[in-house]
């Protein structure tokens, strides 16, 4: 938790101090990044980043936990279901293409996220993921229990092995076309527009189409 030296802060400066620790923590992740070089990107002195937060950790939480924020606030207007006449298919997929476009138009929060992610250490690991796992579940659990109420979702699916699945799948395809390594046999680094596309749907309905209800003839 920040400091109340921190809410306190002129909106400004506070902002250059989160933006120069997304770029340093997106960077070279937790353990690699440098305070001093957050402090002197954002023309702080580095003793006054520790009247603001407890320790690098504190920090490095903090930015974690407001970059989910962020892109929570950003996807909210995309999760109110599919519209009449489209199938829960046809909307989560383009819920999918929406997620990676905003990944793919904002570095910072991408970097930031795979920091999270992929940070080693699994003390920190486990307390910034926490969090943005609360977020996903925030947003996803209501929209598969109304996806099961609506008929969209076969009856009797596994809505809590659903999201965890979900949950695993989200971050990979917000990473994968934009960091090499990370991808197996379906390529999505390099690609974009419809090639991109075309690969995050086929992950997507591999993992979907078997609890999707049967279409009315």
């Amino acid at each position: 938790m920040p400091r109340p030296t921190w809410d306190r802060l002129d909106e400004s400066r506070r902002e250059r101090v989160l933006r120069a620790a997304m770029v340093e923590f997106g960077r070279r992740g937790y353990s690699g990044a440098s305070l001093n070089v957050v402090a002197r990107e954002a023309g702080v002195a580095k003793g006054s980043l520790f009247q603001y937060f407890e320790d690098k950790f504190d920090f490095f939480a903090h930015v974690a936990e407001q970059t989910s924020l962020t892109i929570y606030a950003a996807m909210i207007p995309k999760l109110s279901g599919p519209t009449e006449g489209q199938t829960f298919a046809e909307y989560f997929a383009e819920l999918v293409d929406a997620w990676i476009e905003y990944m793919a138009g904002h570095p910072l929060e991408r970097g930031v996220t795979a920091a999270t992610t992929m940070e080693l250490d699994p003390q920190i690991r486990q307390a910034v993921r926490e969090p943005v796992h609360r977020l996903y579940a925030q947003a996803l659990r209501p929209m598969l229990a109304q996806a099961v109420g609506r008929g969209d979702l076969a009856p009797g699916t596994d809505t809590e092995a659903l999201l965890s699945m979900l949950v695993l799948l989200l971050p990979h395809l917000a990473l994968a076309p934009f960091e090499p390594g990370l991808d197996a046999a379906l390529v999505l680094y390099g690609t974009s527009g419809a090639q991109r596309s075309a690969a995050s749907r086929r992950l997507l309905t591999t993992l979907i189409s078997p609890v999707v209800a049967p279409v009315p003839r």
